[in-house]
């Protein structure tokens, strides 16, 4: 893989090696997948007599991680099928190999994953998921309202906390949202308080925090979660 293909907007950078493995970062576990455990802000770190670390947390309260991913690039080739029922094109399964060794690399690997069950969803995961051990362990909710909302006007943010909100427990910190556009750069917009746009296979990083990620949604409001970046699959998006 070639620098041309490493490219992240706007914070993350790619060197020129990335033809090598990508190397887990120091958090994650012997699973290939990230601890997602994030230092907390305000938590004091004290080094015992025995060299062993113990953390005083002053605020329960942890990071949690929001990845919006758009599908990738589907084919119009065979136009008797039904939209939800296209394939992906050649282009598109490539930029779901590139997106999820991205991903991999930024440590920012989800514990759940709640997917649009059109057909065009469903392998842009699955392809990821052979490419990325991470992503197939993850837990998975192939969610069909995730197809029709996204077509609606200013309801895509709202239905995507609901869901969260229903699959996600307190132990799970990094999630991803797998769906379509208008709603998935809207509710990225919306989310983080800025014009965000999500060509296929883009992936909207955001980050918030609370004990709960029902906390997390009502202490950061519309506008509140932190745009980290967005990570795109090759060097012309």
């Amino acid at each position: 893989m070639n620098a041309a293909l490493c490219n992240i907007y706007p914070i993350f950078k790619f060197s020129d090696t990335h033809c090598q493995p990508p190397r887990c970062p120091s958090s994650w576990t012997a699973g290939g997948r990230s601890s997602n455990r994030l230092p907390t802000p305000g938590s004091l770190v004290i080094e015992t007599a025995e060299g062993q670390v113990d953390e005083e947390t002053r605020s329960e309260s942890v990071a949690r991680r929001l990845i919006l991913l758009r599908h990738a690039k589907s084919s119009w080739a065979d136009r008797s099928l039904r939209d939800h029922d296209r394939p992906l094109s050649k282009s598109g399964r490539a930029d779901a190999i590139n997106i999820s060794h991205k991903l991999q690399q930024l440590g920012w690997i989800p514990e759940l994953i709640l997917c649009s069950d059109a057909i065009r969803t469903r392998e842009t995961l699955k392809i990821m998921q052979g490419q990325v051990r991470g992503f197939s362990e993850a837990e998975v909710h192939f969610i069909s309202s995730f197809y029709s909302i996204a077509a609606m006007d200013g309801q895509t943010a709202e239905h995507l906390q609901q869901a969260i909100c229903k699959f996600s427990r307190d132990e799970i910190l990094t999630v991803m949202c797998m769906g379509h556009n208008k709603g998935w750069e809207e509710a990225a917009s919306m989310f983080s308080g800025t014009s965000v746009e999500l060509k296929t296979c883009n992936a909207a990083l955001l980050e918030g925090s609370g004990k709960s990620w029902e906390e997390a949604f009502t202490l950061a409001g519309l506008g509140g979660w932190k745009l980290q970046g967005i990570v795109k699959p090759n060097i012309s998006q």
